[in-house]
This record gives structure tokens, C-alpha cells and sequence, in this order.
């Protein structure tokens, strides 16, 4: 009698919504149309290095609307753990827990980074497959993410809920949401909310003309604003020294280039830290409008999947099953139109999907009459 097929699921980065949706999609699919045995790690790549594991069945049952993950995740490396105070190569105990669990493959839900780290333990010599989750939508070769969807929803609501209080007291009101590297959440959330003024990372800003499109709306008669603000969002000389330190750090190659290229740009990042608060001071003192700041934080990232995102994350993870049953691996399930699509990890691994400027949603923005800040 043939050994069951055995797959090991852990969800790496931040959580995100649709996580337990699709733990459930590639968990059912697998264990139910396939016979195979499933083994859940828990924290990420860290629960793996560890063997912390727990065999997934009826845990499977009653988790699709549910938030967060049932496995927990962390942003553990497995290339670079912190082990006693100390940063280690851990992949080696990667490939013992692969080996004893006499795991097939191994499924990695994440973003950008467990790309590259599923990349790593491909070239350790894994069987592995990821599933694209982020709520920034900022993964190449797919169509979406799941997470985005609930994460628009969330932002959205609470643009149209802001816009009572702002017309009420003739305020500016500054609207902060996630999305360090790409915008696509804050343009999305803006657009659809009908923010008056919207700042992504991938259109540096001029706060004179911010300032000026709100003391255009007062003159024609509108005494509030709405200005939806990514947390990345930065004027030129900021968006400037953050692209070299980006491009440092890439061109580093050894160890001590790339610890000191880390430094410089967790330096910039840091000097960046309360600038949604420092652009609502300036914006007040150029328009004579009392400004307030509403950051959105984790609530983005929080509570029940939408029904997009649902079915994004089920659908993607039935695919994941299907493709390991067919012995694709080294691939990130790809949301393709309605279906979906394998790509290469080395095609996604260390690459990010930004807003292109000529993109719809820039195009219908700029047509609407929403400044952009450039």
C-alpha cells in the first residue's frame, strides 16, 4: 500500500486577512480530494526550525471567516534566526524537520519576503510552493492578493466615516494607512472614499501643492479636506535618500556591506517616523485649516475576510493542492483572472509590484480632480 502524501502549511510575515481561509482552502482540498496528510507549523519559519508542529484535520473546520492565523506567524529568516543572542544559518534544522515529517512539499503563506525564503529552501533542495498574501498588494505576477480586499474595505469605510466629522468642524483631516513601499491600499482606499488629497510612495510629494488643492476647494466654497497619506509617502529629498539606501542595499554582497547598508537605510526609515504628523502640522500652517490625524494602523489588518478575499484565498489554495498533486514545484500560486496560474519563485523573489503612474486608478484620480501631490 502506497505511504500517503504528506504536505507541511506555515504562514510567514504579517497576518493579514483571508490567512485561515486559505490554510482551510489547500488544508481541505488536500486532505479531502487527495487523501494527503497534512501537518501544520506554527510562527512561521521559526515553528519549523523548531518542529513545532500540530497535524491539521478538524482544526480545518470553522476557521474561513475567522482573522489572523491558527498557526501563528512571525518574520523569522531561516538563513538568519536569532538563536541565544546570536544571528544563525538555520537552514539545515529546516531540512531535518522536512525530513523527519517525510513531508512532499512544504506550502508557504506570505508575501514578499517568504518568497525569497521559500526561494532559499528550494535551492536547499525542498519541495515548496507559496501563496501570495499581503494586504499591500504588492507582489508581482499576480493579479491580487488576498488580504488586499478586506484591507480597501476597512480603509474605505473609515475615509467615509471621517468625512462627517471633517465637514462638520471645516477641518483637514489626515488619513494615515499601511503600505511602506507601494500605494496601491491608500490610492484604492482614496479613490473609492473620495479623498480630496492622496500621497504614495510612487508620486513624492510637494506640500505646497497639497496645500494649495485644499486652498482651491475653500475658495470654491468646500471648508474640509480629506487626505488619505501611505505611511511610505515622502517628499522628493526624503523619497530621494530612501532610493539610495534601497539601492545600496542591494548592491551589497558581503556580510559586513550588508549589515551596514541595513543600518543606513533603518536610519532613514527611522528619520521618516511621524511624518504624517509633521505634514498635518505643515498643511494647517499653509491653509489656516485646523488639521487632525487619524492613523489606521493594525484595524487594517484585523477581523473577518471579506467575501473577496474569501474566495481569493480558498480558490489559490485548492490550486496549491492541485499543483502539488501534479509535482509543480518552486512556484508561487498565482491569481490569474478568474483562475490561476504557477509562477517561478525566482520570478517574485526579492521584486515588488508598485503603482505604475499611468496606471487607471492614477488616470481616474487626476480626472476626478484629486491631487496627488506632485
Amino acid at each position: 500500500m502506497a505511504r500517503a502524501r504528506r504536505i507541511g502549511i506555515l504562514t510567514a510575515g504579517g497576518d493579514s486577512p483571508g490567512l485561515n481561509a486559505a490554510i482551510r482552502g489547500i488544508g481541505k482540498a488536500a486532505i479531502d480530494h487527495y487523501d494527503m496528510v497534512v501537518v501544520g507549523f506554527r510562527d512561521g519559519f521559526r515553528g519549523l526550525v523548531e518542529d513545532r508542529s500540530v497535524r491539521l484535520d478538524r482544526q480545518l473546520s470553522g476557521i474561513l471567516t475567522v482573522g489572523g492565523t491558527i498557526l501563528g506567524t512571525s518574520r523569522d529568516k531561516p538563513h538568519r534566526m536569532l538563536v541565544d543572542g546570536e544571528v544563525v544559518d538555520m537552514t539545515g534544522a529546516v531540512v531535518r524537520t522536512y525530513e523527519k515529517h517525510r513531508l512532499d512539499a512544504l506550502v508557504c503563506l506570505g508575501g514578499g519576503g517568504t518568497a525569497k525564503n521559500a526561494l532559499r529552501l528550494v535551492r536547499a533542495g525542498l519541495n515548496v510552493i507559496t501563496l501570495p498574501k499581503t494586504i499591500d498588494n504588492d507582489i508581482v505576477m499576480t493579479d491580487a492578493t488576498f488580504g488586499f480586499a478586506t484591507a480597501l474595505d476597512v480603509a474605505t469605510e473609515a475615509i467615509d466615516r471621517l468625512h462627517s466629522t471633517a465637514h462638520s468642524h471645516h477641518r483637514i483631516i489626515v488619513v494615515e494607512t499601511m503600505g511602506h513601499r507601494a500605494g496601491w491600499l491608500t490610492l484604492g482606499a482614496g479613490l473609492a472614499g473620495g479623498a480630496d488629497v492622496i500621497a504614495i510612495p510612487e508620486v513624492p510629494y510637494n506640500v505646497e501643492s497639497m496645500a494649495e488643492a485644499i486652498r482651491r476647494r475653500v475658495r470654491k466654497g468646500s471648508t474640509f479636506s480629506i487626505v488619505a497619506v501611505a505611511e511610505g509617502a515622502r517628499n522628493p529629498e526624503d523619497a530621494a535618500a530612501f532610493a539610495e539606501a534601497e539601492a545600496r542595499k542591494r548592491a551589497a554582497s558581503t556580510p559586513e556591506e550588508i549589515e551596514s547598508a541595513v543600518g543606513a537605510l533603518a536610519a532613514v526609515e527611522a528619520a521618516h517616523a511621524g511624518n504624517t504628523l509633521h505634514l498635518a502640522g505643515q498643511l494647517e500652517a499653509l491653509t489656516g485649516l485646523e488639521s487632525r490625524v487619524t492613523i489606521l494602523g493594525y484595524v487594517q489588518r484585523g477581523g473577518t475576510p471579506s467575501a473577496a478575499d474569501r474566495l481569493l484565498a480558498t480558490r489559490l489554495g485548492s490550486a496549491g493542492a492541485d499543483l502539488i498533486n501534479e509535482g509543480v514545484f518552486g512556484v508561487m500560486v498565482a491569481a490569474r483572472g478568474e483562475g490561476s496560474e504557477p509562477v517561478p519563485l525566482d520570478q517574485v523573489a526579492g521584486k515588488r509590484k508598485l503603482v505604475p503612474l499611468d496606471h487607471s486608478w492614477i488616470v481616474a484620480a487626476r480626472h476626478v480632480g484629486t491631487c496627488l501631490g506632485d
